[in-house]
Protein backbone atom coordinates (compact mmCIF):
# COMPACT_ATOMS: atom_id res chain seq x y z
CA UNK A 1 0.00 0.00 0.00
CA UNK A 2 0.76 3.91 -0.40
CA UNK A 3 0.82 6.75 1.77
CA UNK A 4 1.86 10.24 0.99
CA UNK A 5 3.72 12.58 4.16
CA UNK A 6 3.78 15.88 2.75
CA UNK A 7 5.41 19.09 4.30
CA UNK A 8 2.68 21.97 5.44
CA UNK A 9 4.05 25.26 5.20
CA UNK A 10 5.72 25.87 1.34
CA UNK A 11 3.47 23.08 -0.22
CA UNK A 12 0.21 23.81 1.19
CA UNK A 13 -0.34 26.80 3.06
CA UNK A 14 1.98 29.87 3.15
CA UNK A 15 5.21 30.95 5.83
CA UNK A 16 3.90 31.17 8.97
CA UNK A 17 6.75 32.98 10.40
CA UNK A 18 7.46 35.00 7.00
CA UNK A 19 3.83 36.18 6.75
CA UNK A 20 4.43 37.04 11.15
CA UNK A 21 7.29 38.74 10.65
CA UNK A 22 5.82 41.01 7.72
CA UNK A 23 2.96 41.72 9.77
CA UNK A 24 4.56 42.86 12.67
CA UNK A 25 7.52 44.62 11.27
CA UNK A 26 9.90 42.54 12.28
CA UNK A 27 12.50 41.08 9.99
CA UNK A 28 14.42 38.82 12.41
CA UNK A 29 11.36 36.33 12.16
CA UNK A 30 11.79 35.81 8.12
CA UNK A 31 14.40 32.95 9.06
CA UNK A 32 12.70 29.54 8.47
CA UNK A 33 13.90 26.22 7.70
CA UNK A 34 14.89 26.93 4.37
CA UNK A 35 17.59 28.83 5.87
CA UNK A 36 18.61 27.66 9.35
CA UNK A 37 18.28 23.52 9.35
CA UNK A 38 18.66 23.15 13.16
CA UNK A 39 15.09 23.46 13.87
CA UNK A 40 15.72 23.69 17.70
CA UNK A 41 18.35 26.50 17.40
CA UNK A 42 15.28 28.03 14.98
CA UNK A 43 12.32 27.82 17.41
CA UNK A 44 14.87 29.35 20.54
CA UNK A 45 15.97 32.27 18.30
CA UNK A 46 11.96 32.93 17.78
CA UNK A 47 10.86 32.44 20.98
CA UNK A 48 13.91 34.86 22.10
CA UNK A 49 12.87 37.52 19.69
CA UNK A 50 8.76 36.97 20.64
CA UNK A 51 9.89 37.59 24.06
CA UNK A 52 11.77 40.95 23.35
CA UNK A 53 9.04 42.23 21.30
CA UNK A 54 6.47 41.56 23.48
CA UNK A 55 4.59 39.32 21.18
CA UNK A 56 2.31 36.44 22.71
CA UNK A 57 0.50 33.51 20.94
CA UNK A 58 -2.52 35.80 20.12
CA UNK A 59 -0.25 38.03 17.91
CA UNK A 60 0.32 35.11 15.94
CA UNK A 61 -2.63 33.32 15.96
CA UNK A 62 -4.20 36.38 14.45
CA UNK A 63 -2.25 36.63 11.55
CA UNK A 64 -2.57 32.83 10.88
CA UNK A 65 -6.53 33.38 10.68
CA UNK A 66 -5.84 35.37 7.79
CA UNK A 67 -3.78 33.05 5.50
CA UNK A 68 -5.55 30.67 3.17
CA UNK A 69 -4.26 27.69 1.47
CA UNK A 70 -2.19 28.31 -1.53
CA UNK A 71 -3.43 29.04 -4.87
CA UNK A 72 -4.37 25.11 -6.02
CA UNK A 73 -3.50 23.39 -2.62
CA UNK A 74 -6.35 22.70 -1.60
CA UNK A 75 -7.40 20.55 -4.82
CA UNK A 76 -4.55 19.45 -5.29
CA UNK A 77 -4.59 17.60 -1.93
CA UNK A 78 -8.26 16.98 -2.39
CA UNK A 79 -6.94 14.66 -5.45
CA UNK A 80 -4.13 12.99 -3.51
CA UNK A 81 -6.81 11.99 -0.64
CA UNK A 82 -9.14 10.53 -3.28
CA UNK A 83 -6.44 7.95 -4.87
CA UNK A 84 -4.22 6.89 -1.73
CA UNK A 85 -3.75 7.93 2.14
CA UNK A 86 -2.24 11.56 2.78
CA UNK A 87 -0.68 12.89 6.23
CA UNK A 88 0.81 16.06 6.47
CA UNK A 89 4.23 15.33 9.11
CA UNK A 90 5.03 19.25 10.07
CA UNK A 91 7.43 21.05 12.20
CA UNK A 92 4.32 23.63 13.18
CA UNK A 93 2.73 23.47 16.22
CA UNK A 94 -0.65 22.44 17.00
CA UNK A 95 -2.03 25.52 18.02
CA UNK A 96 -0.63 26.89 14.31
CA UNK A 97 -1.79 24.38 12.47
CA UNK A 98 -5.69 23.80 13.23
CA UNK A 99 -6.38 26.97 12.06
CA UNK A 100 -4.94 25.61 8.85
CA UNK A 101 -6.32 22.02 8.64
CA UNK A 102 -10.17 23.65 8.75
CA UNK A 103 -9.21 25.32 5.20
CA UNK A 104 -7.62 22.18 4.10
CA UNK A 105 -11.10 19.84 5.02
CA UNK A 106 -9.12 18.50 8.07
CA UNK A 107 -6.48 16.13 6.93
CA UNK A 108 -4.24 14.24 8.98
CA UNK A 109 -1.93 16.37 10.68
CA UNK A 110 1.59 15.53 12.91
CA UNK A 111 3.23 17.99 14.87
CA UNK A 112 4.55 19.36 17.80
CA UNK A 113 2.95 21.24 20.53
CA UNK A 114 3.45 25.40 22.37
CA UNK A 115 4.14 25.70 26.00
CA UNK A 116 1.87 28.80 26.82
CA UNK A 117 2.26 30.78 30.26
CA UNK A 118 -0.58 32.18 31.87
CA UNK A 119 -0.60 35.74 30.36
CA UNK A 120 -0.24 33.93 26.81
CA UNK A 121 3.17 34.10 26.31
CA UNK A 122 5.10 31.62 24.23
CA UNK A 123 7.24 30.07 26.60
CA UNK A 124 8.38 26.83 24.86
CA UNK A 125 7.61 23.87 22.99
CA UNK A 126 7.53 20.31 22.99
CA UNK A 127 8.97 18.36 20.44
CA UNK A 128 6.34 15.53 19.60
CA UNK A 129 10.06 13.45 19.03
CA UNK A 130 13.23 14.18 17.95
CA UNK A 131 14.03 13.81 13.94
CA UNK A 132 10.00 13.62 13.66
CA UNK A 133 9.93 13.61 10.26
CA UNK A 134 12.09 10.75 9.15
CA UNK A 135 11.00 8.60 12.05
CA UNK A 136 7.45 9.31 10.60
CA UNK A 137 8.49 7.25 7.69
CA UNK A 138 10.04 4.82 9.00
CA UNK A 139 7.31 3.83 11.25
CA UNK A 140 4.66 4.09 8.33
CA UNK A 141 7.57 1.62 6.09
CA UNK A 142 7.60 -0.75 9.18
CA UNK A 143 3.95 -1.27 8.53
CA UNK A 144 4.58 -2.37 5.20
CA UNK A 145 3.58 0.77 3.48
CA UNK A 146 5.37 2.01 0.56
CA UNK A 147 6.01 5.80 1.70
CA UNK A 148 6.18 8.71 -1.27
CA UNK A 149 7.54 11.89 0.77
CA UNK A 150 7.51 15.54 -0.61
CA UNK A 151 8.64 19.21 1.07
CA UNK A 152 10.25 22.23 0.21
CA UNK A 153 12.71 22.61 2.94
CA UNK A 154 16.27 21.09 5.01
CA UNK A 155 14.07 19.89 8.11
CA UNK A 156 12.19 17.65 5.27
CA UNK A 157 15.09 16.98 3.81
CA UNK A 158 15.63 13.03 6.62
CA UNK A 159 11.89 12.68 5.32
CA UNK A 160 12.58 12.49 1.80
CA UNK A 161 15.72 10.36 2.44
CA UNK A 162 13.69 7.81 4.17
CA UNK A 163 11.05 7.48 1.95
CA UNK A 164 10.65 5.49 -1.19
CA UNK A 165 10.61 8.49 -3.37
CA UNK A 166 11.24 11.63 -2.39
CA UNK A 167 10.30 14.89 -4.10
CA UNK A 168 11.11 18.72 -3.83
CA UNK A 169 8.75 21.24 -4.23
CA UNK A 170 9.06 25.00 -4.72
CA UNK A 171 12.64 24.56 -3.05
CA UNK A 172 15.04 27.11 -2.57
CA UNK A 173 17.87 26.99 -4.48
CA UNK A 174 20.62 25.92 -1.80
CA UNK A 175 18.53 23.08 -0.76
CA UNK A 176 18.35 21.67 -4.66
CA UNK A 177 22.12 22.35 -4.66
CA UNK A 178 22.60 20.32 -1.56
CA UNK A 179 20.26 17.41 -2.24
CA UNK A 180 20.87 17.11 -6.25
CA UNK A 181 19.30 13.09 -5.77
CA UNK A 182 15.64 14.71 -4.98
CA UNK A 183 13.18 15.44 -7.87
CA UNK A 184 12.28 19.09 -8.09
CA UNK A 185 8.72 20.73 -9.32
CA UNK A 186 6.76 24.12 -8.90
CA UNK A 187 3.66 22.87 -9.83
CA UNK A 188 0.81 20.98 -8.30
CA UNK A 189 0.09 19.74 -12.08
CA UNK A 190 3.86 18.40 -12.44
CA UNK A 191 3.36 17.09 -9.05
CA UNK A 192 -0.04 15.24 -9.63
CA UNK A 193 2.18 13.36 -12.68
CA UNK A 194 4.82 12.59 -10.37
CA UNK A 195 2.60 10.65 -7.57
CA UNK A 196 0.24 9.81 -10.38
CA UNK A 197 3.59 7.84 -11.58
CA UNK A 198 4.81 6.57 -8.32
CA UNK A 199 1.48 4.84 -7.81
CA UNK A 200 1.63 3.26 -10.84
CA UNK A 201 4.52 1.93 -10.54
CA UNK A 202 3.90 0.37 -7.41
CA UNK A 203 0.75 -1.18 -8.83
CA UNK A 204 2.70 -2.89 -11.67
Amino acid sequence: MNIVCCDLEGVFTPEIWINVAERTGIPELRITTRDEPDYDKLMKYRINILKKKGLKLKDITDVISTLNPLPGAKEFLLWMRRLTQVIIVSDTFIQFGMPLMEKLDFPTLLCHSLVINDDGAITGYNLRTTDPKRKTVSALKSLNYRVIAMGDSYNDTSMLLEADAGILFRPPENVIRDFPQFRVTTEYNQLKDIISEELNNNNL
